[in-house]
């Protein structure tokens, strides 16, 4: 039997007690006895966001069908439960076992999101283990990271051992063996972190070293020990079908983010949006099996009691075998009384006959991502979507009885004009004068409501925009209420609602995307100086950032506003993405001088440099452009 790491006292106290409890459905429970290896995997972020992330489950079932191994989990304690935790010395424990984190082999941090950066420290203090790796001996735990934030470690670099490049299924049992292999032979910590740091895909920043120009800019970055190697080359699963994807995934005591089964369909897109750094990361697109998919689907829904069920992909319209999957699902979710989810659809003929089927239409809203305002700049970004397209796609919903539509676009982009901006008012203005002219009188069920949202750009490493000056948090601002002004010119302001991010945070993430290893000592002050669960606005101290950069004196906007010479060193340049420098440089001119679009996988090969991985798109038959 069990002990919680938390008493009766503490549990009535704090918001959300189910949080920390574990033992939910389908959680697993090992035999300490019976293993070799404890995993504790983290989610820096409250238990409903970590409970919602398909990579935890993917990794979580992985280790577990290890028979040496037990993989538990670990999230970030709300402030309620970290107060009294640091009062009363807890020290941070693992859901399943309620023991301390601390005393596992491996502590694994999953790397979504920059706005996590603060939190990361919070797990490590709360557990009790020293927030630099250069600190830890063989009484810690070997903190590893990894996740689409791993593509620029620098700026966590001195606070972890390693960190894994690429995807999870490939390498991580060579990394196991190593650890078991030098526990037995008595390896010193750093001698096992050196071999370590000689694996595929594994980064071990502690043997690398930066060399810096006089204007701050990166001179060389090279390894410190002999045998490890210059560039990290990712890893990347190639058989999507046939790997480990969880049949039961753990079923939470209370509600999260997401709520449902999730079945991911495929990973990567053929579509190259030069902004998508996630585009770029999972190339090439590996498709899944359509049989796996249905005998997954009815597994999981089985093993769960979930209501719901979501295709997971970055453009699910995309994956060749769509049609057959939905007929499939919408006749078991039939029968079950389940709903079905379906993001990421192209708004097309297609998807709106499959969403009038599996939505109640009067309940949901229609999302559409044009990104841009005009056409010249979605021609700049790449997106590949006409007003056309989008119009004609809104008459087909305000058709089969949709009323409400929420358009996604971006403010800063690089080669951005006021018309562009004001364009993102007008687009908007389109879209509900569309519903009148689609939908006569008498047929309206209410008003249309069109909901514009714009988030502020923010160049990514490895895209063609990694070049790119970012704006500062002012004509941020400037150009929300440039849009905003727009807005209310238009014929339909009345049904068109506009929100935007805030400035202040999109500033900070683009520190953290594009950072070097400097930036490690303004987290540190940071969190020391109260910082952490910074991606709740709430909770985000932006003067207290201010004031951390200022001490050490590094310049904000050294990472931010500069554009960058197309020479220059990146701190992420050692990570071999799979996709070319030359690519990228390619795509960046034809963005901002030629401003044209490129085409997408499946009707033109690019010569993006993925095809090296032997699979995948990169092999399918050409459609005719």
């Amino acid at each position: 039997m069990r002990k919680l790491a938390l008493s009766d006292e503490i549990l009535l106290k704090i918001e959300k007690p189910a949080r920390y409890i574990g033992g939910e459905v389908n959680s697993v429970m090992k035999d300490k006895e019976n293993i070799d290896l404890r995993v504790a995997m983290c989610f820096p972020d409250v238990y409903e966001i970590g409970m919602s992330h398909l990579g935890i489950q993917i990794l979580y079932d992985m280790f577990n069908r290890f028979e040496d191994t037990w993989c538990e989990r670990v999230y970030s304690p709300w402030v309620d439960l970290d107060e009294i935790m640091r009062k009363e010395r807890i020290p941070l424990f693992a859901l399943e076992s309620q023991e301390p984190v601390k005393d596992f082999d491996f502590l694994g941090i999953t790397l979504q999101y920059e706005m996590c950066y603060t939190n990361i420290l919070q797990v490590l203090d709360l557990a009790q283990i020293p927030l630099l790796a250069k600190e830890r001996t063989w009484e810690h735990p070997v903190v590893i990271g990894g996740g689409p934030c791993s593509y620029n470690p620098e700026p966590i670099a001195d606070f972890f051992d390693l960190f894994y490049i690429g995807e999870g299924e490939t390498g991580y049992r060579a990394l196991l063996d190593l650890y078991k292999k030098a526990k037995a032979e008595n390896m010193s910590r750093l001698d096992f972190l050196a071999e370590a740091g000689k694996l595929p895909g594994i980064y071990c920043p502690l043997f690398y070293e930066t060399e810096y120009k006089e204007d701050g800019t990166i001179a060389a970055f090279k390894p410190t020990r002999d045998g490890i190697p210059i560039q990290i080359i990712k890893q990347i699963e190639m058989e999507v079908s046939d790997t480990y994807y969880p049949k039961k995934p753990v079923v939470p005591f209370i509600k999260v983010t997401q709520d449902r089964v999730v079945l991911e369909i495929q990973r990567g897109c053929i579509r190259g949006c030069r902004f998508c750094q996630a585009g770029q990361l999972y190339r090439p697109v590996r498709e899944r099996d359509v049989k796996m998919l249905k005998e997954y689907a009815v597994e999981m829904l089985r093993a769960t009691g979930h209501e719901e069920i979501s295709l997971s992909s970055l453009s699910s319209s995309d994956y060749s075998k769509l049609p057959e999957l939905i007929d499939f699902l919408i006749e078991e979710c039939d029968k079950r009384k389940i709903n079905i989810s379906l993001p990421s659809l192209r708004i097309d003929a297609f998807s709106l006959d499959v969403m009038s089927k599996v939505q109640d239409v009067r309940k949901s809203s229609l999302t559409f991502a044009p990104e841009a305002g005009t056409q010249r700049m979605r021609n700049v970004i790449n997106k590949g979507l006409t007003e056309e397209v989008i119009l004609s796609g809104a008459a087909e919903a305000f058709k089969g009885g949709w009323t409400k539509v929420k358009l996604y676009f971006m403010l800063g982009l690089p080669t951005e004009t006021e018309e562009d901006r004001r364009g993102i008012a007008i687009l908007s203005n389109e879209v509900a004068k569309t519903f009148y002219d689609t939908v006569p009188k008498e047929e309206r069920k209410g008003k249309v409501q069109v909901t514009a949202s714009t988030s502020f750009f923010i160049p990514k490493p490895f895209t063609p925009f990694q070049w790119a000056a970012m704006h500062t948090a002012e004509e941020f601002i400037s150009y929300a209420k440039t849009v905003k002004d727009a807005v209310r010119e238009q014929l339909n302001q009345k049904v068109i609602k506009y929100n935007w991010h805030e400035a202040d945070i999109s500033l900070l993430e683009g520190v953290f995307a594009r950072g070097d290893r400097k930036v490690c000592k303004v987290i540190l002050d940071a969190y020391h100086k109260g910082c952490f669960f910074d991606a709740w606005s709430e909770y985000y101290k932006h003067d207290v950032w201010l004031e951390a950069f200022r001490e050490n004196g590094i310049s904000i906007d050294f990472y931010t506003t500069r554009e960058r010479k197309l020479d220059e060193i990146f701190p992420w340049d050692f990570i071999d993405c799979g996709v070319s420098r030359k690519f990228f440089e390619r795509e960046w001119l034809r963005a901002t001088k030629d401003q044209v679009t490129t085409p997408n996988c499946r009707m033109q090969c690019q010569g993006c440099g993925a095809a090296r991985f032997g699979g995948g798109v990169c092999f399918e038959p050409r459609e005719e452009a």
